[in-house]
Formats: C-alpha cells, structure tokens, sequence
C-alpha cells in the first residue's frame, strides 16, 4: 500500500457538516470547464512529483445492463480515439502515457461510462469515485503537488486509504486457474470429446463476447482474446431450437446466446418483455442456449484468467470457480502446486 494518500475535491472544508458531508454550492458534475481542468491539472502535478510517466489501466469496466452515472450516456463510453488499437486498448494492463491517463479521468469525471484504475506499481495510484471526489496515492508525499492543487481551487485531504483501492482476498481463500497451455491444452480435448464449444470472454467488467470453438478455432480464438481477460468455457450449443426455447422462463432475466446464419455467436440478456423478440432471434439460430444470470446458478464448465505473454498471471481479477476449477487446484496441490491464484504484482 503506498504511503501517502490524498482525497482531492472542488468542496470546501468551510461547507462540511459534523460528519464530514458536504452542506454547500458546488454541484456534484464535471462543469466541463476549469473546475475539471483543475483536477487534471492536480492529478499532473503529483505525477510528476511521484516521477511517473505513463500509468497502466487496471480492473477496467464499462456498465453493463444499467447507466448510474449522473450525466448522460456517452456512445463507446468515453473511450472514442483514446487507444491507437481502438476500444480493444482498454484493457488491464495496458500501459499509456500520462496524457492518456489525464483523458481517462476525464472520461471518470464526466461520468461517461469508462472506469478503472490507474497505476504505477509501487509508486503512484490515481482513480475517481462518485460525485467528482479524485483519490490520489504515492509513494512520495508530493509537497509541490499539494501547493499547486490549493493553488488551483481544490481541497486536498490526507487519507489512511482511498475506500476505492483494490482489496485482494486472502490466497488461500480462493482458486484461480491461470490460461496457460496446460488450460488450453485440456480445453482442446474437451473440444475433441464434444464437451466443451462455447467460450464466453470477459474483457472488461460488464462486457462480455462470445466464441464458437472447435479444434480448428482454438488457436485463432486464443490469439485473438484480449490480454488478461477472464475465460468461462461453456457446454456446445444445441441445434434443437424447440427445445432450448421451450426452457424459456416465465419471468425474469435470461441470457440468450445463438450462432446466426453467419456462424457468429451473438448474445443477449433480456427480461420477460423481450422474450417475444428474443424468441424470433434465436428461432432463426443454427444452435443456442439459455443462461442463468443469476449468482449461484450461472456454472459453466471451468474458467481461467489470460496470463500475460510470459506466462505469469498478474490480473487481480477472478472468476468463480467451477467444480471443475476445485479439481484442477486439487491436482496441482499433489504435484505439489499451490493451485491458488499467483500475482507477481500488488
């Protein structure tokens, strides 16, 4: 955990209650203008009095069924022309200059849909949480960045820690498999054995897609998945469509995958107003299947974590593992493995 952390704000101190709420003028949206221009002048300054340079984007996420920020919807959430490689450049782990960083608390500022953290390891953290309060850590107290951000109108604060920092659990809590060849080579031959067809990508929290896999898909499939993403592996989809939408329920929320005509996976998750519509989508399907939304009853076959190109697993995210997941830790502990989630990094 780094040393030095700050809450900063545009809300006077003057304006706050017994219990620390702010009682005063100040809206709680980006005015768009030199009040956001000050925050992004702040968040500079302690970068460059913590020496860093660029910043790597981490646990990145887009809203998923519902938009809770206060300012509208934006299309592509912000993240328009901010990546050379397009949307596909926000994921965890990417590594971007500070002026790109500066963009992405605008973006986190404006409420625009895009959120993550920003790092550098060991020496710097700067994220946004609700109503425009920016948390900033270093590793250096930063003196001339506090100076220039009472200097520009804003309320810095000194904090034990920012109530947005990644808490990771305990290892030995949980089980996380990595995606490493041992992981694609089991999953080749539960393809082969008809057990496995379907693999479901997180690339961002709240953002999923779909790919079809056979034996002759892995290998452009893998390549294609975007670094550290989160993998679930899902039973093939089923070619009797009667059946499948005959298992539609009465109420609720369910999520509707099908390959269309094209041989494309396509999905979408739906309440009872649109089963009529999801109806005549997947009517026209080569294959599909309904999934749970729903904790506890959405279990795929195993999941894993995309390891970076060395091999080593440093996402901080997880899945939820599967019995198949526990089997796979279990193993690893006879071969004298920890079968536990291994992060290189904080």
């Amino acid at each position: 955990m780094l040393t030095y952390v700050y809450r900063i704000t545009k809300y006077d101190h003057a304006h706050r209650d017994e219990q620390g709420r702010y009682t005063g003028p100040e809206d709680t949206v980006s005015d768009h203008g030199e009040v956001e221009a000050a925050y992004l002048q702040a968040v500079a300054a302690f970068a460059v009095d913590s020496g860093i340079a660029h910043l790597a984007v981490r646990e990145p996420q887009v809203p998923s069924l519902a938009h809770f920020g206060v300012e509208p919807p934006v299309d592509g959430f912000g993240l328009e022309g901010l990546f050379p490689s397009g949307r596909d450049g926000f994921h965890d782990g990417a590594r971007v200059p500070l002026d790109s960083a500066l963009e992405l608390v605008r973006v986190m500022l404006r409420d625009n849909g895009a959120w993550c953290r920003l790092e550098a390891q060991g020496r710097f953290a700067v994220h946004v949480g609700w109503d425009q309060y920016l948390y900033i850590s270093s590793s250096r107290p930063c003196e001339e960045a506090l100076a220039v951000t009472r200097e520009l109108g804003l309320f810095p604060e000194r904090l034990d820690a920012s109530p947005y920092a990644f808490e990771a659990e305990e290892e030995e809590q949980y089980i996380q498999r990595p995606a490493d060849d041992d992981f694609w080579a089991d999953l080749h031959r539960a393809v082969v054995a008809g057990q496995a067809g379907l693999l479901e990508e997180t690339y961002l929290e709240g953002a999923a897609r779909w790919h079809h896999l056979t034996s002759g898909t892995l290998a452009p499939v893998r390549a294609g998945l975007v670094p550290r993403a989160r993998l679930a592996v899902w039973p093939p989809l089923s070619s009797d469509i009667a059946a499948v939408l005959r298992a539609l329920p009465a109420d609720g929320l369910v999520e509707g995958v099908w390959q269309d005509d094209e041989g494309f996976i396509r999905s979408a998750v739906v309440d009872e107003d649109a089963f009529q519509e999801l109806t005549a989508r997947m009517s026209r399907a080569r294959a599909a299947a309904l999934l749970s939304v729903y904790a506890g009853e959405r279990v795929p076959l195993c999941t894993a974590v995309m390891t970076d190109d060395d091999g080593v697993l440093r996402a901080r995210w997880r899945t939820e593992p599967t019995p198949s997941d526990r089997d796979w830790a279990r193993r690893q502990s006879a071969r004298g493995g920890s079968g536990l989630r291994h992060v290189h990094e904080p």
